[in-house]
């Protein structure tokens, strides 16, 4: 009994302690709560006629900005040589006029006063040099330059490292089915790749195999040789062919010239040969 009046003593005194709280206060929180974000606002509820007391709270922050601004300025650098208008990333730059002569570094401003009263273009020459250079262009100029680096492209190829293909045949193949594999053959070596060829051994015709592989190589021999000289490895044959090299181009194209000239020199001496009808 005792415990049931103190319970009912606590009950009452929080009511009333809500109560009061909300008549004391009620006139400062509510300017205050229509000032704070509702984001930031924790409501938790008091007593037992469930009353909402607004407080004021920080947000919540993991500690790092999800949108961090960028330290510095990043160069940028053209993919492709052109106008870059008044597009200017740096403050302060290295110009060079349409003549080729050296204005020193300038701030940006007075370059595209510069270009304006010139009516030139500008274009980037060297961005990682420190100050960037840039020149001032006609639109002729830029075209020339264009077509110049094209053309540069074109005689400087990237080479791309070679690779091993694998080329597999059989020694009873078809005539028609050899010729279309020798062309596959040709076109890896003309883009500088080895050629792995392997061939089933079978015991029927020993020889068969053999000439199979001197017929590939016939036919490629122009510009391919051999990497590795047909051999057994397990139960097939197997060898690799490649491209030649520039020096063994010239050396082999040397010797065909030279044999050439020694078969025009016989030809030449069994066509003067005196002829006879005497016996000896």
């Amino acid at each position: 009994m005792a415990a049931f009046c103190l319970r009912k003593l606590i009950h009452q005194v929080t009511r009333n302690e809500t109560t009061c709280l909300s008549r004391s206060f009620g006139g400062f929180l509510k300017p205050l709560i229509q000032k704070t974000p509702l984001a930031s606002l924790w409501a938790t509820t008091v007593g037992t006629k469930q009353r909402p007391v607004f407080v004021p709270t920080e947000s919540f922050s993991s500690g790092v900005d999800a949108n961090p601004k960028p330290v510095g300025k990043k160069k940028v650098t053209p993919t492709t040589f052109g106008n870059v208008g008044r597009r200017i990333p740096n403050k302060i730059v290295h110009l060079i006029d349409e003549k080729g002569v050296s204005l020193g570094s300038m701030h940006r401003r007075d370059v595209i006063q510069l270009m304006t009263e010139r009516e030139l273009k500008l274009v980037p020459l060297n961005v990682d040099a420190e100050p960037p250079v840039y020149g001032l262009m006609t639109g002729k100029q830029i075209h020339e330059e264009q077509i110049r680096q094209r053309e540069k492209a074109k005689a400087n190829p990237v080479t791309r490292p070679s690779e091993l293909k694998e080329m597999r045949l059989s020694s009873v193949i078809a005539k028609h089915d050899l010729e279309i594999k020798i062309k596959h053959i040709q076109q890896w070596i003309d883009k500088k790749h080895s050629v792995r060829i392997s061939v089933p051994k079978k015991n029927e015709d020993p020889e068969t195999t053999p000439l199979l592989f001197v017929k590939i190589f016939e036919a490629v021999s122009k510009t391919a040789t051999y990497q590795s000289q047909p051999r057994i490895t397990g139960n097939k044959y197997v060898c690799v062919l490649r491209h030649m090299s520039d020096k063994e181009l010239q050396k082999q194209n040397m010797k065909k010239v030279k044999d050439n000239k020694q078969s025009d020199i016989l030809k030449k001496c069994g066509s003067e040969a005196p002829t006879s009808n005497e016996l000896h």
